[in-house]
């Protein structure tokens, strides 16, 4: 296993191929050329998950229009994700990493305190990957409240 939040801006951005909500299956390749925030979230239909899903679907005009695509990764099996796009519109694709691969390439699988415990799950992460595939902004440990306003606002994005 990857050791958790291992990678460093300037690192290119690991590969990955995974099956997304849509029924497509998206690679970092299909995306060169193109600038790209990749989040890792814990578990759809959760309360801290739902506000940033739901922040992401809120702020997309305005990500887009700056040229990103938004990619939302979870393990969650395809067929949940599916569920949890329909619930809330969510309007960019949600990819389903069940078995955590592309979660610890990104050293975003590891030990977390949840509830005052230790535990090994996913680290709530984001990644902005450069045109040229290597890694822009690295952030581990991010909170679901606010954090596409930061984003926004260090990516210099104007609101929607």
């Amino acid at each position: 296993m990857t050791a958790a939040r291992s990678l460093v801006a300037s690192l290119p951005a690991p590969a990955f191929s995974l099956d997304a909500a849509s029924g497509a299956r998206i690679s970092l390749a299909d995306l060169a050329g193109q600038r790209v925030i990749l989040y890792f979230y814990p578990k759809q239909n959760t309360p801290g998950c739902t506000t940033q899903a739901c922040d992401f679907r809120d702020n997309l005009n305005s990500l887009r229009s700056a040229g990103y695509t938004v990619l939302g990764i979870s393990p969650d099996p395809v067929v949940d994700l599916q569920g949890f796009v329909a619930d809330f519109s969510v309007n960019y694709e949600l990819l389903s990493d069940e078995d955590h691969s592309v979660a610890e390439a990104y050293g975003a699988w590891g030990e977390k305190i949840v509830n005052d415990l230790a535990v090994v799950g996913l680290i709530r992460s984001t990644f902005v990957i450069a045109a040229d595939g290597t890694l822009e902004r690295v952030e581990y440990d991010v909170q679901a409240q606010g954090h596409v306003a930061a984003l926004r606002r260090d990516l210099g994005i104007d609101p929607a």
